[in-house]
């Protein structure tokens, strides 16, 4: 039998003392032939190999052949053939056994079986994983309608040109977005506002509550808004790559008609919110130029009032046009005064005091004299000139106010070159929507995805019912 060891040790006998030598070297040679005197060869140690047995304290191992104890066997027939002990002419004599040591080995287990544990698992395993999996399918190919898909690709371009106000202030770009289109319709498209304007076309309540055999996928008839925004969230999914700035819509209908008409008027909406954002931005800009044209409009008629009031005042309409003639005339004056003096000089070379020409000559002398002090003193040179401000002031008035009319002119055109620039800009759309893919018919029904549902369900399923197999042996090791 399996799981003991017996072992049998034979040991040589003891050395011949006398008469018990003697007698027992006449037993062993009895029925032997003498043959010489030659020494008697002394007794081998046999082990015998170990069986596996189960075998009571004080027994050997069975024989294999017959079936009962080797030491019943030695005793049954005085010597076993084995373990007789051979002559020196080779003829055999009763063999010498040694004493048995039985060993004793530990019971063999038991044939494994099904225990309750086991079919408490197996059950688990059913009601957990297979039940729900089964019961998920026969939903999915049973009951859960098909979804068609349309998609549609769109982005948002802008026109960079110059105004009249970049050439004329050399200033371009004054203002940016703080984020750009894209991103704005980007987070538009999900919102409540894209809902309402889609809903006010479109009977997205009844679009999506058509099939009322599918609860899970289908929206609940008495939904909210809210409900209705969390389900549009799901059944419309935009795709967006900030690199390239492209948008990519997909909406999903259990119709494929109904979903290229949502789609398509969701194209429509966006198209319509980013004109609108271009609209607010060419009137603000306009709205602004045109406040600046008012302002320089204004400042420019106070400039030409205040020229007109000067003129008014100092009765000059041109004081450098008056300037260059009252210098002409000064000077004149003063070539008349230098003739005369050389006259006067010449008549008193020649003729004798007392001569009436003489007298004429100086009396000429003096009355240029008296015309240049005159001159001279409306230029501001000495005297002041006929309204009582010296002739340097007034065209230092004049010269200031020359210069602001100028300056409000100027002004005048920047501004108007500007309002020109900005209506011209609001006239044309900057910021438009452009369609790389226009919206799809779809043919065949894409959702809901089966094997991926079923697959992702089976792994949580058979995770889930992992862990809690853990658990409840991690619970069993602590008892």
């Amino acid at each position: 039998m399996n799981g003991e060891c017996v072992t049998q040790v034979k040991q040589a006998p003891p050395p011949a003392r006398g008469g018990q030598a003697q007698a027992g070297q006449n037993q062993a040679g009895q029925g032997q032939p003498e043959q010489g005197s030659g020494p008697r060869p002394t007794p081998k140690t046999e082990p015998i190999s170990p069986k596996s047995a189960q075998i009571p304290h004080g027994t050997s191992a069975p024989n294999k052949a017959t079936g009962q104890p080797r030491a019943a066997q030695a005793t049954a027939g005085g010597a076993s053939p084995a373990h007789q002990r051979r002559g020196p002419q080779g003829q055999q004599g009763p063999a010498r056994r040694g004493p048995v040591r039985v060993i004793e080995v530990a019971p063999v287990a038991q044939r494994a079986g099904m225990r309750g544990r086991h079919w408490f698992l197996l059950l688990s395993f059913l009601t957990m994983t297979l039940l729900p999996l089964g019961g998920a399918g026969v939903y999915l190919y049973g009951h859960a309608a098909d979804q068609y898909a349309s998609r549609v690709g769109f982005t948002v371009r802008r026109e960079e040109a110059g105004s009249a106000l970049d050439l004329l202030g050399g200033i371009s770009n004054l203002s940016t977005a703080s984020s750009s289109d894209t991103d704005i319709l980007y987070e538009f498209i999900s919102s409540q506002e894209m809902l309402r304007a889609v809903g006010a076309d479109l009977d997205l309540q009844a679009i999506f509550t058509r099939p009322e055999w599918d609860p899970v996928f289908a929206l609940r008839p008495e939904a909210s808004i809210e409900d209705l925004l969390a389900y549009w969230q799901r059944m419309v999914r935009v795709f967006y790559d900030p690199g390239t700035g492209l948008i990519e819509v997909e909406v999903r209908a259990f119709d494929p008609q109904e979903a290229q008409q949502i789609s398509q008027r969701l194209f429509e909406v966006s198209a319509e919110m980013i004109n609108q954002l271009s609209d607010v931005a060419s009137a603000d800009s306009t709205r602004y130029a045109a406040q600046e044209l008012e302002t320089a409009a204004l400042r420019l008629k106070e400039a030409r009032l205040a020229l007109t009031r000067f003129r008014n005042e100092q009765q000059i309409v041109d004081p450098q046009a008056d300037l260059q003639g009252q210098m002409g005339l000064l000077s004149n004056l003063q070539g008349q005064l230098a003739a005369a003096l050389i006259e006067l000089d010449l008549l008193e070379d020649t003729t004798r005091a007392g001569d009436p020409r003489r007298d004429t000559a100086q009396r000429r002398i003096e009355v240029i004299e008296s015309r240049i002090a005159d001159e001279r003193a409306k230029l501001g040179v000495g005297g002041q000139g006929a309204s009582g401000t010296a002739y340097a002031d007034v065209v230092g008035q004049f010269e200031s106010l020359q210069v602001d009319r100028e300056f409000a002119e100027q002004a005048y055109l920047s501004a108007r070159a500007a309002h020109d620039g900005a209506l011209a800009e609001a006239r044309r759309r900057s910021r438009y929507l452009a369609a790389y893919v226009q919206p799809t018919l779809a043919e065949s029904p894409e959702y809901p995805r089966r094997i991926t549902l079923l697959a992702v369900l089976a792994l949580g399923l058979f995770g889930i019912w992992c862990l809690m197999v853990l658990i409840l042996y991690s619970l069993k090791d602590r008892r």
